[in-house]
């Protein structure tokens, strides 16, 4: 079974900083990318970064310039720089891997992590 752990959001005043890592575990076959997912109360679920195996990225136009994905194939993890935090950063934030293994590929979710950003 495959599993996604986030861990690394918190409370941050505006203008702050944090860093979020996801780990995958598991019989994984192999990652074709993982990225980053951010909900707020009321909102729909919107993709805020991803990064493919070979390195691509791609970023949501409001965090660019603000925010780094980034990862680390032979950990298995993923990680996102937030620098020049806002308060409409304020979500959760979840990390989603589309994931190989003996089933196939299939898409994982973590189980979120809080980002709150005070004005």
């Amino acid at each position: 079974q495959v599993r996604l752990v986030e861990s690394g959001g918190g409370l941050v005043q505006a203008g702050g900083s944090l860093r979020l890592s996801c780990a995958a575990s598991g019989i994984i076959s192999s990652i074709k990318s993982m990225g980053w997912y951010r909900q707020a109360p009321g909102k729909q679920r919107e993709l805020v970064a991803d990064i493919t195996s070979d390195g691509s990225t791609n970023y949501q136009d409001s965090v660019k310039g603000r925010f780094t994905i980034s990862s680390d194939n032979a950990k298995r993890t993923v990680y996102l720089q937030m620098n020049s935090l806002r308060p409409e950063d304020t979500a959760v934030y979840y990390c989603n891997g589309e994931i190989r293994t003996w089933r196939g590929d299939n898409r994982y979710w973590g189980q979120g992590t809080q980002v709150t950003v005070s004005s």
